[in-house]
């Protein structure tokens, strides 16, 4: 059994601990899958290469609203997704060669499983090392639907790397990651049905962004709410679902219905690391397990699967490996989330409903795009900007912004909540240039 000064489970943020810090530790790398993880292979990256394509074709398709002469005709679906992982896959080859040519580590491309305390089994050898780091991720969630597996689908995970534009794309979900891709999809060409459990789309949103939200798809494409799938199977080149609403066929069908921690599949248990009822490995602020010597990161420990969070908690790790007599903890009061459909949405804090089952003196404001002068010129009439504040402390409690930049628009306020800004000093004690879209987010702190 060989012993290492370091095992990291996971290339995605988990790679990023590796600097010239550790030159002189043995460190193993653990990847049984693409290396870089999910993020760059298979999620943010290349989900956002095909999302600005998606706009591309969207702004090309309602030019005579602005008086342009600009029709979207055809999409080359081929090239579109050559394009994309033309550039992504020689990264992670480069990334996995880089790892390999250093003389302290050692990669090991293959599935890992716990087979006893710091001991895992990793194809047919056994490592160990008094430091442990998982960062083993996350997969998606299929859910338990007679005959799925026989009738064929795509989650996340596949759906980019497709041969063909699907004619008709079925999406099971209203997620984020269902309202992307099937925007995606639904902007290149392909008839997209959405089916849902509930009655609106992202409903982990605030219930204004969601209602609007889910309003705005429904303009757009079929969005079928309380739809309960009792069974899939199918007829020749169709995938046939049955409903509670009857029988609904597709010929392609993504699930995207959730994620869910990889920590099972590693058999932490093994090892005695503990996990919550969900699955996620329980880590405290320093990221530390209950077992001495194994820190957890990422997507195996959050619920809040986020690249962002998951780059802060590999810092926090890295640092607390090379200096445990001053460690650092992970700061997770103010994570800010974006979903790129179309339109964008992006928020940060406590929903409204979250603030009054709390209990917490608030108000809020809401303010339109088109109450701005840029907003105005793009003749919107559907995105907003919504804030909350403490009455009391006149503080932000949270943010919420569904339209065109809002993934950037959001950007001032999550920093005027991490150092502690009153709404009073964001709205006055700053300049804001006309007429450009942050006068929205402006106007709403002067509401407020």
């Amino acid at each position: 059994m060989r012993s290492f000064d370091l095992i990291i489970v996971g290339t995605g943020s988990g790679n990023s601990i590796v600097s010239p810090n550790y030159d002189d530790w043995d460190i193993a790398i653990v990847e049984r899958a693409l290396f870089g993880g999910t993020c760059l292979n298979v999620g943010c990256i290349p989900s956002k290469m095909l999302v600005y394509t998606a706009e591309l074709a969207e702004a090309a398709g309602n030019g005579g609203r602005y008086g342009i002469d600009t029709r979207f005709v055809s999409a080359d679906w081929a090239a579109i997704r050559d394009r994309v992982f033309g550039r992504i896959d020689p990264i992670a080859e480069s990334g996995e060669q880089y790892r390999k040519s250093l003389s302290n580590a050692t990669v090991y491309g293959a599935d890992a499983r716990f087979v006893g305390p710091k001991r895992l089994q990793v194809g047919e050898e056994v490592i160990t090392a008094d430091k442990i780091v998982l960062a083993a991720g996350a997969r998606a969630f299929v859910p338990d639907i007679a005959g799925l597996y026989e009738s064929g689908f795509h989650t996340s995970d596949t759906i980019m790397r497709i041969e063909a534009l699907p004619k008709r794309l079925t999406v099971i979900g209203g997620g984020y990651i269902a309202a992307e891709l099937g925007n995606v999809f639904g902007s290149l060409g392909s008839e997209v049905t959405f089916l849902l459990r509930g009655h609106t789309m992202l409903r982990s949103q605030d219930a204004a962004i969601s209602e609007c939200f889910t309003k705005i798809y429904a303009d757009k494409f079929d969005v079928r709410t309380g739809v309960n799938i009792e069974e899939a199977h199918r007829d020749g080149s169709e995938i046939v679902l049955k409903t509670n609403s009857g029988d609904h066929r597709c010929d392609e069908l993504l699930v995207a219905t959730g994620r869910i921690p990889n920590g099972d599949q590693l058999q932490v248990a093994a090892t005695g690391v503990a996990t919550d009822d969900r699955g996620y490995v329980i880590t405290d602020k320093q990221l530390r397990t209950n077992v001495e010597g194994i820190w957890a990161l990422g997507d195996v420990t959050n619920p809040i699967q986020l690249k962002h969070v998951a780059n802060h908690e590999a810092r926090v790790v890295s640092h607390n490996l090379m200096h445990p007599e001053d460690p650092a903890e992970v700061d997770h009061r103010f994570i800010p989330a974006a979903v790129f459909g179309h339109p964008q949405v992006a928020s940060v804090g406590l929903t409204e409903e979250q603030c009054s089952r709390a209990g917490l003196p608030h108000r809020v404001a809401v303010k339109q795009y088109a109450s701005a002068a840029y907003g105005w010129a793009m003749e919107d009439t559907e995105s907003f900007c919504k804030l909350i504040v403490n009455t009391e402390t006149r503080r932000l409690l949270g943010a919420h912004l569904l339209g065109p930049q809002a993934s950037t628009l959001i950007q001032q306020l999550i920093q005027a909540m991490v150092f502690n800004l009153s709404v009073d000093d964001i709205a006055a004690k700053q300049y804001y240039i006309h007429p450009a879209l942050p006068e929205v987010v402006e106007q709403a702190l002067l509401e407020l």
